[in-house]
Parts: C-alpha cells; sequence; structure tokens
C-alpha cells in the first residue's frame, strides 16, 4: 500500500501542444493518502481514464510527476510499480478453476503454496465464493466473474493501489448494488489504497471516502459525498451529483444582492467575489412549496416513489423542488421558498459565498 502523490501532472496527446485547450489533463496536483477509499468521478472524456492510465504506467505523462511513498514512479512501467487494476471486463482464465484464477497472481511470483493456499482461501471468504473454488470460470455467471477479476486483484497483499477502472458496466442493475456493497466491506476488510473509476454517481458515492470530480480535464472539487451534496464548488458538482440535479438559475445582482426575476434572493453569506456572470445555486431537496416566496407556476410533477418532483416556472426560469406528501395540480400557481443556508451564488461556475462555518 502507499501514499500516492501527482503533482504538477499534465498530459498532452499532441507532440507540441501550446494551449491549455491541446491538454487531455490540466495541471493537476493530488494527494492520496495510504489505505484509502477514493473515486474518480466525471463524464466520458473528462481525462479520469487518461489519469488512471498515467498513475498504473501505461501512459507517461507529458509534464509532472508521479509518487509512491515519495519515490518517483514517473518513468516506471507498470511491472515495476506493483499495481492491481480490475478492468470493465472481468479478465479470468475461462480453462482454470476458480481457484487457479484467484491463486495466479501470487503464483506467477513465486510465492509458496502454502501461502498461496492460506491467501486464497481468505480471498475467497471475503468474497463469498468459497463453494465455487473447484468450479470452472467459463461457467460462472457475469457477476462472479467480475467477484473473481476483483480477488485477483485484492490477493496479493503487498500492492501500492488496487485500481477499478468502471468494473460494474457489465454487470447487471439488480446485481450492482451487491457488487457495490461487497466491494466496500473488501475495503474495510484488507485497507489497501484503492483508486475506482466511473461516470456513475451512486457507485462513486457508495465506495468512496474521498471523490474527485473532473471536467474537462479538471479537478473541480474533491471532497467526501456528503461535502459534494451539501456545497458543490461549482455548478458542474451540482448538476452532476444529485437527481434531479442542483438548481441553476440565471441572477442579477443589484445593490449588493441577488435577484431572481425581479424578486431578492437571500443568500447563505456574503459574497466573496464580484466579477463573473452570476447564477443562483440551490438543490431541488432545499426548495419548499409555501404561502409566501418567489410566485411561480407548476409545469408538471412527477411521482418518483417516495416523493415527487415538482417542476415550476418563474417566469422563463425552471425550478425543480422535491416534496413528499400532497402536491399542487399542473397549472396551479404558487410560492417556492429556498433554504437560506442552502442558496449559494457562483460566479463562472464557481462557488461565490461564504458558508456558515467560514
Amino acid at each position: 500500500m502507499a501514499k500516492i502523490t501527482l503533482s504538477k501532472l499534465r498530459h498532452s496527446y499532441m507532440p507540441n501542444p501550446t494551449s491549455p485547450d491541446d491538454y487531455a489533463l490540466k495541471e493537476i496536483d493530488l494527494d492520496w493518502s495510504d489505505g484509502g477509499a477514493y473515486a474518480l468521478l466525471g463524464p466520458s472524456g473528462c481525462g479520469k481514464s487518461t489519469l488512471l492510465n498515467i498513475i498504473s504506467g501505461l501512459l507517461e505523462p507529458s509534464e509532472g510527476q508521479i509518487l509512491f511513498d515519495g519515490k518517483d514512479v514517473t518513468a516506471l512501467p507498470p511491472d515495476q510499480r506493483n499495481i492491481a487494476q480490475v478492468f470493465q471486463f472481468p479478465v479470468i482464465y475461462d480453462t482454470m478453476t476458480v481457484f487457479d484464477n484467484l491463486a495466479f497472481p501470487l503464483r506467477n511470483r513465486g510465492v509458496d503454496e502454502a501461502r498461496v493456499q492460506r491467501r486464497v482461501s481468505e480471498i475467497a471468504t471475503m468474497l463469498e465464493v468459497t463453494d465455487l473454488l473447484g468450479t470452472k470460470a467459463a461457467g460462472l455467471s457475469p457477476d462472479n466473474k467480475q467477484k473473481i477479476s476483483m480477488g485477483r486483484g485484492l490477493v496479493r497483499d503487498d500492492v501500492n493501489v488496487v485500481m477499478f477502472d468502471e468494473p460494474l458496466t457489465v454487470i447487471d442493475p439488480h446485481l450492482k448494488w451487491k457488487l457495490r456493497s461487497k466491494l466496500k466491506e473488501l475495503h474495510q476488510k484488507v485497507r489497501a489504497t484503492m483508486i475506482y473509476v466511473t461516470h456513475d454517481q451512486t457507485e462513486a458515492l457508495t465506495f468512496a471516502d474521498q471523490v474527485v470530480v473532473m471536467q474537462d480535464g479538471e479537478i473541480v472539487q474533491i471532497g467526501t459525498p456528503v461535502e459534494l451534496f451539501e456545497r458543490p464548488a461549482h455548478t458542474f458538482v451540482g448538476h452532476f451529483i444529485g437527481s434531479p440535479g442542483m438548481n441553476v438559475l440565471a441572477a442579477e445582482m443589484r445593490d449588493g444582492g441577488a435577484f431572481l426575476n425581479g424578486h431578492h434572493i437571500a443568500l447563505e453569506g456574503a459574497v466573496t467575489a464580484q466579477d463573473g456572470t452570476p447564477q443562483i445555486g440551490v438543490r431541488p431537496e432545499f426548495v419548499r412549496i409555501g404561502d409566501t416566496g418567489l410566485p411561480a407556476t407548476v409545469r408538471k410533477v412527477s411521482d418518483i416513489g417516495r416523493h415527487s418532483v415538482i417542476e415550476a416556472m418563474v417566469g422563463d426560469t425552471s425550478v425543480k423542488a422535491i416534496t413528499e406528501g400532497a402536491v399542487p395540480e399542473q397549472g396551479a400557481d404558487v410560492h417556492l421558498q429556498f433554504q437560506q443556508d442552502q442558496t449559494r451564488l457562483y460566479r463562472d461556475g464557481w462557488l461565490a459565498t461564504e458558508g456558515a462555518a467560514s
């Protein structure tokens, strides 16, 4: 296991990049502590797979360094970085038994057979596949094949980091929650440094202690799942995390205050930036239907089980609210109330108000 440090890391697939737009990864400085569970989260093309390949050694960065426990490994090939990687599609040997698949990484490194037996038994117990050890891998279900692929990554106890590259992509939705829970349980038991790459917010927030949210080759926020939900540092984070995502509403600034469709909106705290296009950000969970507040007209009501999502129009601006219990009818005139300590100003996408703890 290792602490991983990324220092002034940049990468371009062009031979002579001349502008920031030429870089798939903008400058990244990041520390991951030994034994932590981390996720790289973002849409396709945001740079997360490029970053993973740089950490694993499959790709050498254009600029910067990768350090494992302070040792520069930037130029080292994958086999000298002591890592394990689990991919989207299970990497197992169909003609081998489950036991031999799990044992392969150890036997390939000359580990004595008694140690192989003990370690495979430990991992099989954790994965709940002990009864499958004598079964040929070709006959396994897709979720069990991915379990074995995960086990091959975890069976070595000397790796610096275990990396998961969208490992649940090919798993049926009804089985994903079981494997997500199992992976979290495994991390708590083995305490290896783990990095999980995904575009799925549920996977990232379920697995990771710290989530790195990426957009267009940049890190826009690093935080716990609670921090990312409750206080997005960027409107992209607010959009990307949550269902539905944060309301991002074009605002007008005057007399030191924020206005939406001519109505003053109370913010969580003082405005910290005066330049840039202003937007108000508030999650639907913190918008209420009340007797007073911002006049609006209900456009749509969606019943999604535990609660309803109300879409209301404030002039030409759509605002979503999540509510439980009775809901207004489509076309009804209502008033919207924004919870002040969860209502923020953003400038050019970036958070521009002080929070209650600031």
